[in-house]
């Protein structure tokens, strides 16, 4: 018989992900906050609870993708560990800090369950197709248990150590990539003023030094890339407010650690202007519009 697995948090990123968990066979017992987020996974065949603990109840997994620590907090204080059957193993997919990941292992912890922080990478488009990566941090054992659920879900899952390893490492690898886009970004615009085609620029970047996911993969101008949100408006498939988030985490990571991040700083300052300037919701890397703005005529 199919394992039943609780999902908790049915957004943009949570409804796909619980979709492809009902396709492979799993019983799915979905909860939100937000109505009409249950009401799409019901259209998918997940069965709706009335809370998140009776989400819970008869579960094998539990699994919560939520906007933030101190919601993923407040779902582990809830009652929730105590609704669910002895050994159900918590798989947190938020991306959060992590010093609010390391609590709510210890939450579980002293609740006698198993638990994981799971964060991903490859935003909507990743969710919808299956192929998300998953960074895992926890005992080996809970990640044994974990990982044939999480491969209906994603491509790679990579268990990057003890509690809080894997929202270390998305903080890290997002670091990466928002600084990364922003250097591209000014790569065009600069080759815009030079009087450089994006194409030129593109096939001699893509298959040299310059070469970087940000470039082949999601380059920020139409045409190179005809799947990158360049060529659709720059609707997200990872909108800027989010990777605001993830550059903020980094920060607050590098300040409790005491890591030098000059770049991850100057980028986390790049994309507040941008954000605060009401494009929050286009995707992030239509932060080459903004660096056009700051460019002379």
């Amino acid at each position: 018989m199919a394992e039943t697995i609780a999902f908790i948090g049915l957004g943009n990123m949570g409804l796909p992900m619980a979709a492809n968990l009902v396709k492979a066979g799993y019983k799915v017992q979905g909860f939100d906050v937000v109505s009409a987020a249950n009401a799409a996974a019901a259209n998918v065949g997940a069965k709706i609870a009335a809370s998140a603990s009776d989400a819970v109840k008869g579960a094998d997994i539990a699994i919560s993708m939520l906007p933030n620590g101190r919601l993923v907090l407040d779902l582990y204080e809830s009652g929730i560990l105590q609704a669910a059957a002895p050994g159900t193993l918590f798989i947190d997919c938020s991306t959060i800090d992590v010093d609010s990941a390391r609590a709510a292992h210890g939450l579980a912890a002293a609740a006698k369950m198993e638990s994981l922080d799971a964060p991903v990478s490859g935003g909507v488009g990743g969710a919808q197709a299956a192929t998300l990566t998953f960074m895992a941090g926890g005992s080996e054992e809970a990640f044994a248990r974990a990982k044939p659920v999480l491969e209906h879900m994603g491509r790679k899952i990579v268990h990057c150590g003890g509690a809080g390893a894997g929202q270390a490492a998305k903080i890290c690898n997002n670091m990466i990539l928002g600084i990364s886009m922003i250097a591209v970004g000014e790569a065009f615009v600069l080759a815009e003023k030079l009087g450089l085609s994006h194409q030129a620029l593109f096939d001699v970047a893509s298959t040299s030094s310059g070469q970087c996911w940000a470039l082949t993969t999601y380059c920020p101008v139409p045409g190179p890339v005809p799947t990158s949100p360049a060529n659709n408006g720059y609707k997200p498939g990872f909108a800027s407010a989010l990777m605001l988030k993830d550059l903020l985490l980094s920060q607050e990571a590098a300040e409790s650690a005491g890591a030098a991040t000059e770049l991850g700083h100057h980028a986390a300052e790049i994309y507040q202007k941008f954000v605060s300037a009401g494009e929050g919701k286009m995707d992030f890397s239509a932060i080459i519009n903004a660096i056009r703005s700051a460019s002379s005529n």
